[in-house]
């Protein structure tokens, strides 16, 4: 059984930095897509960064470019999301998933068969 289980949310200041982490189970990390995305209130859910099982191309969200970085521990079948210089447009419900993509990009939440539960981050100004 495939399980996700992230961690690492929170309220933080406008600028402020936090980490989430996405430990996975039931699967090896460095064989499927991994994306982090995100959900704010009112939105549609967005890639925020993911790598492409096909290819391992890369994408970022434009409004994160520069901030946040994407990092995996295939020791210890991980995955994080350094976030640095947060905004208040970066208050949503962020997700870690994997699956297997198929077309040219990662960003299809479809192509994601396992997601963890989600964790809150809150930005405050």
């Amino acid at each position: 059984e495939v399980q996700l289980q992230a961690s690492g949310g929170g309220l933080v200041q406008v600028g402020g930095s936090l980490k989430l982490s996405c430990a996975a189970s039931g699967l090896v990390l460095e064989d499927v897509a991994i994306g982090w995305f995100r959900q704010a209130p009112g939105k549609e859910r967005e890639a925020v960064i993911c790598v492409s099982s096909r290819d391992g191309g890369w994408y970022y969200a434009a409004s994160v470019q520069g901030r946040f970085t994407f990092s995996t521990d295939n020791a210890k079948n991980a995955t994080y999301l350094r976030m640095n210089n947060l905004k208040p447009d970066d208050t949503a419900v962020y997700y870690c998933a994997v699956g297997y993509t198929s077309g040219g990009t990662c960003t299809n939440s479809h192509d994601y068969g396992h997601w963890g539960l989600g964790t809150q981050v809150t930005v405050s100004s």
